[in-house]
């Protein structure tokens, strides 16, 4: 593993910092999950990349843009920081993105002001981390964004004593503390917290504690895999759905690959999310139709391949911006109040905390056509992360 300190020397070395000549390939480094129990959400990335690539070609102007992918696997903050140290010295890659899990996008953080390099987060949804670097944006979403209305969504329909179930780690940690703030604030009770290791398969104890609480209402969030499902088969075989124990989360719990293996018995659930396979847009539909062209599976569609498609378009972006020079500070100005029209429905770059400002849905559980879906319901227009926002 290379040592921070030698990185700056070595990248000076190798003749980085001085950034391509015209018309040279400008590499990206994207960090994934791409093997692992996680392994979908990698997948995705890349997806979302060679959907954007396919469209809208693999040059800016004159500069081919190459993306390079390394596998994270799981939460490893070391592994990924020499993932990250590797792709600046060997691979001299412009530009890093991707990052599923919180706890490895904090580690490659310190990497980048010595580097020189932007990193566009497509995942990882603590909101300090675009506080650790100024080259940061993020593409994805943030907890406080996805939870805030989640809260406010699980009062107004009625829920006045919540038993919150969290991952035990920065974005679960996030998740309990939206909602607890907006929930009480909203004049409901928490009855009880649990936080759960990310490595919990059983939660069948869970469950039996949030019975004992008198909740009316669970609200959790897990980071999407097979911990998710686990957790929502978990809810429905011990009985707290029959019970009338309802449970509201954010759409990481209940992503489309998902639903096939709930089933009908997950017909009904509510999520909060910035992002459904069913959105009804020209825009979805396009990215959708591509997507599967390039060789995707629609039924293995998740939110990180929209996070990623639109990563490219801040990395094409930042490239056009700087004429492929090596020139972080413009990149990330470049992109710093950039406004489109997403899959996902519009969005923006927050100039202030670097995040993306969206659309939130309400979605349910639902059938159409024979097949589950997160229908939207309800829209929550242009939600800022609500842990950095000064509104």
């Amino acid at each position: 593993m290379i040592k921070s300190s030698t990185l700056l020397c070595m990248l000076a070395a190798v003749g980085l910092l001085g950034g391509p000549a015209a018309a040279d390939t400008i590499k990206v480094g994207v960090i994934g999950t791409m093997s692992g129990p996680y392994a979908l959400f990698g997948k995705n990335f890349k997806m979302g990349i060679d959907a954007w690539v396919a469209q809208h070609g693999s040059k800016v102007g004159s500069h081919e843009v190459e993306f390079i992918y390394r596998d994270e696997e799981a939460p490893n903050p070391a592994k990924s920081k020499a993932i990250a140290q590797e792709l600046l010295v060997k691979d001299k890659v412009q530009y890093l993105a991707g990052v599923y899990f919180t706890p490895n996008a904090m580690a490659v953080a310190p990497l980048l002001e010595q580097a020189k390099v932007p990193l566009i987060v497509m995942n990882a949804a603590t909101s300090s981390i675009v506080e650790k670097s100024p080259f940061i944006a993020r593409t994805s979403f943030t907890m406080w964004q996805n939870t805030v209305p989640a809260a406010k969504v699980a009062r107004e329909r009625g829920a006045s004593k919540v038993a919150i179930a969290v991952t035990d780690y920065g974005p679960g940690i996030d998740a309990e503390a939206a909602f607890k703030k907006t929930f009480e604030a909203g004049g409901g009770t928490i009855v009880e917290a649990v936080r759960m290791p990310l490595n919990t398969t059983d939660f069948s104890p869970i469950m039996q504690r949030i019975k004992d609480s008198g909740a009316d209402t669970i609200f959790t969030f897990l980071p999407a895999g097979p911990p998710t499902l686990a957790f929502v088969k978990a809810y429905i075989d011990n009985g707290l759905k029959a019970g009338g124990i309802k449970l509201m989360s954010t759409g990481d719990v209940v992503t489309e690959p998902d639903l096939p293996n709930i089933g009908d018995a997950g017909l009904g659930i509510l999520s909060t999310y910035h992002y459904a396979v069913s959105h009804d847009s020209p825009e979805n539909k396009a990215f959708l139709d591509q997507l599967v062209k390039s060789g995707g599976k629609l039924d293995e569609v998740t939110m990180t391949a929209v996070a990623a498609y639109d990563g490219a378009r801040l990395i094409y972006k930042m490239i056009e911006a700087t004429d492929g020079k090596q020139d972080p500070d413009k990149a990330i100005a470049a992109v710093k109040n950039l406004k489109w029209m997403s899959p996902r429905g519009p969005v923006s770059i927050d100039p202030e905390t670097r995040h993306i400002r969206q659309n939130v849905y309400l979605r349910e559980v639902a059938k159409r056509d024979g097949k589950l879906e997160n229908k939207e319901v309800q829209t929550f227009e242009a939600q800022p992360d609500w842990a950095l926002s000064k509104q």
